[in-house]
């Protein structure tokens, strides 16, 4: 007869997520002790992705965020079904992750500087692109624009959300419309590229950056390996879409581990800083003839000067 032992089996009703295997290393790491390290593994620095509060803890100073536009969610103009119907996809994700879409904005602060940041979370349908994280994006670096505040802005995306079609290709000019006018305003615009930064989000507002940080290993690029060596029909490098690759090739300014991103952040918010609104001249503000004002004008802002020697 079987003889029954009189311990349970080890390891039966030990809960599923109390450990995560590292898919670099193997090693099996214990969830609260990976949370405690940023979700970095600290045999082989694996930086696992990180979701959005997690994130914006980890950046802004404690008590500091204001969140913005909270309550924008996509529509179904489409009536876009594959599967299953967009509508339901938007509900699913929106229960498993706890937010609304892809993309949280807001104003916060970082060392004590003010900042407006947006922060996408992959774990929503991919991190994909649609109407509301164009939207987002673009109001962000509007309120930086107006309130003369850095933006910031940390990516981590698969690319525009095919459920919205054209729509979602729409937020790439959108959103590069108002990066320009925040560069036009001298306010600068620090961007940051997680695991993955690719498609319509990489070819947009991740890539233009006034300095472009990485973390490491992070899978940057367009397209596809696949897709990318045969549209050109070449053999491209092994790894060529990895942060380190694109920085060896001046693409990203620095690759930063993710326990030394927020000092890295403060220190170029101490170097950055939104270049000084131009007084108005004598002649603007009706004080006086203008002859003060070229010199003023040419010490405030080169092209006023060179507009004023023209003049």
């Amino acid at each position: 007869m079987p003889i029954k032992l009189p311990f349970r089996q080890r390891g039966r009703d030990l809960p599923a997520d109390l450990w995560t295997k590292c898919p670099d290393c193997g090693e099996m790491l214990y969830n609260k002790q990976l949370e405690k390290n940023l979700r970095v593994c600290p045999k082989c620095s694996h930086h696992f992705r990180l979701r959005v509060d997690a994130r914006l803890a980890q950046l802004l100073d404690e008590g500091t965020f204001e969140e913005r536009d909270a309550g924008l969610e996509s529509l179904d103009p489409l009536g876009f079904v594959d599967q299953k119907p967009y509508p339901e996809r938007l509900a699913a994700a929106r229960a498993s992750t706890g937010i609304r879409d892809a993309a949280i904005w807001g104003l916060g602060a970082i060392g004590g500087h003010r900042v407006a940041i947006c922060v996408m979370d992959f774990a929503f349908m991919g991190g994909s692109m649609g109407s509301v994280v164009g939207e987002k994006v673009t109001r962000a670096a509007e309120v930086a624009r107006a309130d003369r505040l850095p933006l910031i802005v940390v990516s981590s995306s698969g690319g525009a959300r095919m459920q919205e079609g054209t729509l979602a290709l729409m937020q790439l000019a959108k959103t590069c419309a108002a990066l320009g006018r925040l560069a036009d305003a001298g306010v600068p615009y620090v961007s940051v590229l997680a695991d993955p930064t690719t498609g319509g989000v990489f070819a947009s507002f991740a890539a233009l950056g006034d300095v472009n940080l990485a973390e490491p290993k992070a899978l940057i690029g367009f397209a596809g390996a696949r897709v990318s060596a045969g549209t050109i029909a070449e053999t491209l490098p092994e790894g060529f879409q990895t942060a380190e690759f694109v920085f060896e090739h001046g693409f990203v300014d620095r690759i930063v581990p993710r326990a030394e991103l927020r000092d890295a952040l403060i220190e170029l918010l101490l170097f950055l800083g939104p270049r000084p609104t131009p007084r108005p001249t004598f002649a603007e503000n009706g004080t006086g003839n203008g002859i003060l004002s070229r010199p003023l004008a040419a010490l405030l802002d080169p092209l006023a000067g060179q507009e004023a020697r023209r003049g």
